[in-house]
């Protein structure tokens, strides 16, 4: 009978859409929310769009430079628990040894099945490190170029999705006939977006587009209301 090879088929870009859903959500909302409650002050396009540019242009920086940050702590956070263990494993061997009984414990290897894996590990310092860096401490290795990676995809992302709202405003003349279309374009683009995020996440498309609108609009009303009740 011929083989046929087993091929598992995994989403494996989680964290560029992790990413990418922070930034366009983000980008999609609160420049929305911003165009909408300068619109209940001031029926001027000019200044909406002017507005709008400026919080994404400093909004894409600080949202950038916090993926970046975030990126960067994880990979000093992994090196220093990692220089830890190496440590503890020169100096207290025989509690790291038992602390790897105790893990493989969990998974029902008994003490007698587990003594040829603590030798083995014995023997292999590096590896014993990593195994008590992913099942102990449950620390994958990041990658050191996700830090740089992780800040370009969210600004970017970020930048994508306050344009959406604001192109009505840069195409009409009256910021108040230039709402309805950002609703409108806004709506559809966080509707797609969340439809988008669902299926590439395993989620409900239906469920996740709806919540995206829901944060949206919810954003975007009471940044109106209060504009209006303030001018």
């Amino acid at each position: 009978m011929p083989y046929t090879p087993h091929v598992e088929q995994h989403f494996t870009a989680g964290l560029v859409v992790r990413d990418a859903v922070i930034g366009l959500s983000d980008g999609l909302t609160v420049p929305f929310a911003l165009a909408a409650g300068l619109t209940g002050a001031v029926d001027s396009t000019a200044v909406v769009v002017t507005a709008g540019l400026a919080e994404i242009v400093a909004g894409s920086i600080a949202m950038g430079l916090g993926g970046y940050l975030a990126g960067k702590s994880d990979v000093e956070h992994y090196a220093s628990e990692r220089q830890r263990e190496e440590l503890e494993i020169k100096q207290k061997p025989e509690i790291e040894a038992l602390e790897v009984e105790e893990l493989l414990q969990r998974y029902g290897v008994t003490a007698e099945q587990s003594a040829p894996v603590v030798e083995a590990l014995r023997r292999r310092p590096e590896a014993w490190r990593d195994f008590m860096m992913r099942f102990e401490l449950g620390l994958e290795q990041p990658d050191p170029r996700r830090a740089v990676t992780s800040g370009a995809v969210i600004a970017a992302a970020y930048i994508a999705g306050g344009l959406i709202p604001l192109c009505p405003y840069m195409l009409l003349p009256s910021a108040h006939s230039a709402l309805p279309w950002s609703i409108a374009v806004t709506g559809t683009a966080l509707a797609v977006f969340g439809w988008i995020r669902g299926r590439l996440t395993g989620v409900w498309p239906v469920r996740t587009a709806l919540q995206t609108i829901l944060i949206g609009g919810l954003a975007a009303a009471a940044a109106f209301v209060i504009a209006r009740a303030i001018s």
